[in-house]
């Protein structure tokens, strides 16, 4: 059986993840690959209600282990449900955020105990682990710049102040030096044509190996993600 090729998109807030990831997925299509874009918390209607529940509840938020056992609700329900049929077809997955922003926001930036948030990521996921993960590196005050430059109204998450946002980008940088193998990181301050150039000349070759264009797109999109037709 035909195995896909699965890259999860990481960063702080700002740094351009969803723009890159269309960007990405956009110039894979073009090239004849099949590709599905997924995201964290959402890409199923369980997963959509999370992300609302989670991301815009101001008044007696949750605590911090209600927190990542919602989001691994979310992802266990994803994985089955989108991520690995998709990759059972021999698609390329593009997931905005995966295990890895647990270990960032409720690790690094939250407290929670590594060990905890590790062995939920397993539980959640099966044990799936990203074939590349493309992490956007930014200092969380440019990010922070770059939406209010924008006029960009702020969820929960990204109304945390600076100094969580600063314990979510190390936290980050440290999961990157763990497994270099995975992680691609790069500088997400450069203009967005360039970060893009960057993304796919980094990522096409490695689809290249794994995978032969089939010169068709696939699904439409919905809900954050592609459906299969």
């Amino acid at each position: 059986m035909s195995r896909g090729v699965f890259i999860s998109f990481e960063g702080g807030e700002g740094s351009g993840k969803s723009t890159q990831i269309l960007r990405l997925a956009e110039s894979l299509k073009s090239s004849g690959f099949q590709v599905v874009v997924c995201r964290e918390p959402g890409g199923t209607p369980l997963g959509e209600a999370v992300r609302d529940l989670l991301l815009k509840i101001r008044k007696d938020p949750p605590a911090a282990l209600t927190e990542l056992l919602l989001l691994e609700s979310s992802r266990s329900h994803l994985v089955q449900q989108v991520i690995l049929p998709a990759l059972k077809e021999g698609r390329i997955v593009l997931c905005d955020r995966y295990a890895d922003a647990s270990m960032a926001y409720q690790w690094g930036g939250r407290g929670l105990a590594s060990d905890l948030v590790r062995n939920l990521n397993k539980t959640a996921t099966g044990g799936l682990t990203p074939d590349r993960t493309v992490l956007l590196d930014m200092d969380p005050s440019e990010g922070r710049r770059r939406q209010g430059r924008a006029g960009m109204d702020t969820d929960r998450m990204e109304s945390e102040n600076l100094e969580f946002h600063s314990k979510v980008r190390c936290a980050y940088l440290s999961l990157a030096k763990e497994e270099p193998g995975r992680f691609i990181v790069v500088d997400a301050a450069q203009g967005i044509d360039q970060l893009a150039e960057e993304i796919l000349r980094q990522v096409q070759p490695y689809c290249l190996e794994r995978l032969t264009p089939s010169g068709k797109t696939f699904g439409k999109t919905e809900g954050g993600i592609h459906h299969a037709p």
